[in-house]
């Protein structure tokens, strides 16, 4: 079993349901609330070990009742929590999720994912660089990314950046990530320029794998230009389908599949994720993913 260490935020995501999506100054009436463990941080980290990785867990809670909500749910999924930190200083990050129209609108509140810092990350050097990935988001402060991602380079442990929610990258830290997973809106803005996408692709052979939706993935190796095809699936909740794929794509590769076969799996996975409601109880089992019958 290969090991999986995730560097990111954890939050408690609100979940509405509707219908409809409410415009600016509109009410509607909803459909459901769920009170569901959330943050790309936690959930790639849950995805990684559903998906039969090892999993660990680096991030900040605050010292309170979303806290002990969240570990519990990480211990129940099998990650590994001892290098989770607790703070007084802020609360638990929290997301609010409008699910409509078969797409989601998201509001993120960091709170205690903005207390984790760089001698957090010395804390748990040993832990981190024990990974055969490490996979990073931008839901804490982009230099604790920038920090964690350079150690990882110097000690030739692989890293794995999801660039959301988007920003500009430095050029050191796009050079340290071994793959970068964004979707096509988030390649512009990492990269600071609006260059025609498979261009931008090929300057980065096997490092930028762009997500694309209902069409695919897509990715240069080298040769050419590859795109995995995305599966016909009823849509029941987009939430958490990012995470899935690049907690998917890290349990495929820390178990030794090549990066086409690592896409293909992590590709469905996220499939098969949208097919359930909320994003880390729509994330497949292995088992589930290997008996999910697609139509």
């Amino acid at each position: 079993m290969g090991k999986t260490v995730v560097v990111g935020s954890i939050n408690v995501d609100l979940v509405f349901t509707s219908e409809i999506r409410p415009k600016a100054g509109e009410t509607v009436m909803g459909s459901t609330f769920s009170t569901i463990p959330g943050g790309k941080g936690a959930n790639q980290a849950v995805a990684a070990s559903k998906l039969g990785a090892s999993s660990c867990m680096v991030g900040c809670i605050g010292n309170d009742q979303n806290g002990e909500f969240s570990i519990n749910n990480l211990n129940l999924m099998n990650v590994d929590t001892s290098c989770i930190k607790k703070t007084d200083n802020a609360p638990t990050g929290v997301a609010n999720i409008v699910v409509a129209e078969h797409d989601n609108s998201i509001i993120v509140i960091a709170g205690a994912n903005y207390e984790i810092t760089k001698e957090d990350i010395d804390k748990c050097k040993d832990v981190i660089l024990s990974a055969d990935i490490v996979l990073l988001q931008l839901e804490i402060p982009l230099d604790v990314v920038e920090y964690t991602a350079d150690m990882c380079r110097k000690n030739n442990v692989r890293v794995l950046l999801n660039p959301a929610p988007a920003v500009e990258l430095p050029k050191t830290l796009i050079e340290n990530a071994t793959y970068i997973t964004p979707n096509e809106h988030e390649l512009n803005i990492i990269l600071g320029k609006q260059n025609n996408v498979d261009e931008t692709i090929k300057m980065y052979p096997n490092k930028i794998i762009v997500t694309m939706g209902s069409r695919g993935v897509k990715y240069f190796d080298g040769s050419e230009m590859k795109i995995v095809p995305s599966y016909n699936v009823e849509v029941v909740d987009t939430t958490g389908a990012g995470d899935t794929f690049c907690g998917g794509l890290a349990a495929a590769l820390v178990r030794g599949d090549n990066l086409e076969d690592a896409i293909m799996f992590a590709n469905k996975a996220a499939a098969i994720s949208i097919t359930k409601l909320g994003a880390q109880s729509g994330m497949p089992t292995l088992e589930e993913f290997n008996n999910f019958k697609f139509k």
